[in-house]
């Protein structure tokens, strides 16, 4: 593996030049990209179907690694996002002068280098590149061998992309398949200075477990939404549908819907619209004795407990009926992967012990946690959502890929 450490040392040495370009540039390159993606759109695709000639249609993962015309031009517009947004770089963060003379300024600097460790999600090879590329940063890629031949057709264009526009292509590198090339980013100390998995929680685990660099964990979305007494029938219909089947195999769809006692005799109409989309039901029993009224017998369910703290990827979905907020909550803490968990309440006080008491990077009232994404924040796309709580939390766009520096001006003082 001596060769894989060398390419992650090119990238190292390539950071500082990174760092160094003014942001008109940055912004020429990114646009560049975004054309580049658009015009390369039918080879990508072509590649990227050697890749899903070797999954199966019925896998979780399948719906993540599909790459169209059209989710290319997806990704190509939010490069131009990135590209327009400001730049996080030489922010004042703070500035005083000390009673002694001393000037001191606190400025926003790139990390350095980016690791990021990723599964079958190709637009991740983009994403990571065009966030960290606008913050200053240069990144090793290491996604998973289900989407090899599409990000190694990315990361060609964006290397060729860096090259048209004479910057070092070593900006960025796309490492082996491999879990041999995973072990040694992660140990690779003084070369590469935070690593970022995304992808299921076995991976994540994995990186924190072996990691000698630091780790940002962007963590599994086990998400729930509860159904409060006060909640309001068309509201709901309308979030927990989008919620469940706007694109299921993302972290930030619905896995478990909690439904107060006193509206068992609304969930019916709750989730009917679920079965349209042949969305499979696993019910706790005053659930399951509600919906076996009217909801399709081949998709209904009694729920074991591993249904609940389960992260499903799929059309499927746990539901659980509580008899009170407080339940609600309990059963939230207990099971949650601390991703986004919503209410769909009318009552303030509700809504508002809800959001004060769930402890989660993304909590909604009256709205779907669909919207958990970079680019639905304003961010233009993200890098991950973290769920952990140093550094970074929620989506991470531009500025979580920054730390910042003391300037120390003086004129001769010294220190008694």
């Amino acid at each position: 593996m001596d060769s894989v450490l060398a390419d992650i040392g090119r990238v190292k040495d390539a950071a500082p030049d990174v760092a160094a370009l003014d942001e008109e540039r940055r912004k020429a390159v990114l646009m560049s990209l975004a054309a580049q993606l658009r015009a390369q759109s039918e080879v990508i695709v072509a590649a990227n179907q050697k890749d899903l000639a070797a999954m199966p249609k019925d896998d979780p993962r399948y719906d993540r690694l599909l790459l169209t015309g059209q989710r290319i031009n997806g990704i190509a517009n939010d490069v131009e996002k990135v590209a327009q947004l400001p730049s996080p770089l030489g922010l004042s963060l703070l500035e005083r002068t000390l009673p002694n003379g001393l000037h001191l300024q606190k400025i926003s600097v790139p990390l350095g280098v980016v690791g990021v460790i990723y599964e079958a999600r190709p637009n991740v090879t983009v994403d990571v590149f065009t966030l960290c590329f606008k913050s200053g940063n240069a990144c090793v890629l290491k996604g998973g061998k289900e989407a090899w031949h599409s990000n190694a057709i990315l990361a060609e264009i964006i290397r060729h992309t860096l090259t048209l526009n004479n910057v070092t292509s070593d900006a960025v590198h796309l490492m082996p398949p491999d879990r041999a090339a995973s072990t040694v980013l992660l140990e690779a100390v003084g070369l590469v200075d935070v690593c970022i998995p995304r992808g299921s929680q076995q991976l994540i685990d994995w990186v924190r477990q072996n990691a000698k660099v630091p780790v940002i964990e962007t963590g599994a979305g086990i998400v729930h939404t509860y159904f409060d007494k006060s909640g309001d029938l068309e509201k709901g219909k309308r979030i927990v549908h989008n919620a469940k089947t706007r694109r299921v195999s993302v972290c930030n769809a619905l896995d478990t819907l909690l439904v107060h006692k006193d509206r068992l005799k609304d969930l019916s109409a709750l989730i009917q619209p679920l079965a349209e989309k042949d969305v499979e039901i696993f019910a706790d029993e005053p659930s399951f004795a509600q919906l076996a009224k009217t909801y399709p017998e081949k998709l209904l369910h009694h729920a074991r407990s591993e249904d609940y703290g389960r992260e499903f990827l799929s059309y499927k979905m746990s539901v659980k009926s509580v008899a009170s907020l407080e339940d609600a909550l309990a059963h939230i803490r207990h099971h949650s992967s601390r991703h986004s968990e919503a209410i769909v309440a009318e009552d303030k006080q509700a809504a508002d012990t809800f959001t004060a008491r769930v402890d989660a990077a993304a909590v909604y009232v009256n709205a779907p946690t669909s919207f958990t994404d970079g680019g639905e924040f304003g961010m233009g796309a993200e890098i991950g959502i973290s769920t952990q709580k140093l550094h970074a939390r929620g989506p991470m766009g531009l500025d979580a890929l920054t730390s910042y520096k003391w300037i120390v001006r003086g004129d001769g003082q010294i220190r008694t």
